[in-house]
């Protein structure tokens, strides 16, 4: 990758606000279960495995961001992304681009919605955002 492109996202990253990184790792998520559906007709399974283990990945960064204190809507995200989990689990060791479908439709709902809230609030207050969504990213 360009140094100047790696630079211009390491700094989009650093100054973005709570609710931006939860879309940046919606994005991430996205595009690795890109390539992971790329790979299945070329049969190119080591790309496949590697690209769905860090789809895992970001799922669980998304599991621990999530401030259990703050009510029952995290509660509700931790069970979406455990059955996320689960239908990735099953895309990796059946080969199945059926799931990895399923799992990209419903991530593309919740980074709409997040996209969505970080829209409508500019400038979000983080301990807002901790109340609406249950969400903690330390910084």
């Amino acid at each position: 990758m360009d140094e100047g492109i790696a630079h211009y996202r390491e700094t989009q990253i650093k100054t973005a606000s709570k609710g931006k990184l939860i879309v940046f790792l919606y994005d991430g998520l996205i595009r690795f279960m890109d390539i992971a559906l790329e790979g299945l007709p070329a049969k190119k399974y080591d790309v496949v495995n590697t690209n769905i283990l860090k789809s895992q990945d970001i799922l669980t960064e998304l599991t621990l961001s999530l401030n259990m204190e703050a009510g029952d809507f995290s509660k509700k995200l931790m069970s979406i992304y455990t059955f996320l989990n689960t239908k990735l689990i099953e895309a990796n060791v059946n080969k199945d681009p059926e799931p990895l479908k399923f799992v990209k439709k419903m991530v593309l709902e919740l980074r709409d919605a997040w996209n969505q809230i970080v829209k409508n609030s500019p400038n979000p207050d983080i301990n807002e955002m901790k109340k609406a969504g249950g969400i903690d990213i330390a910084g």
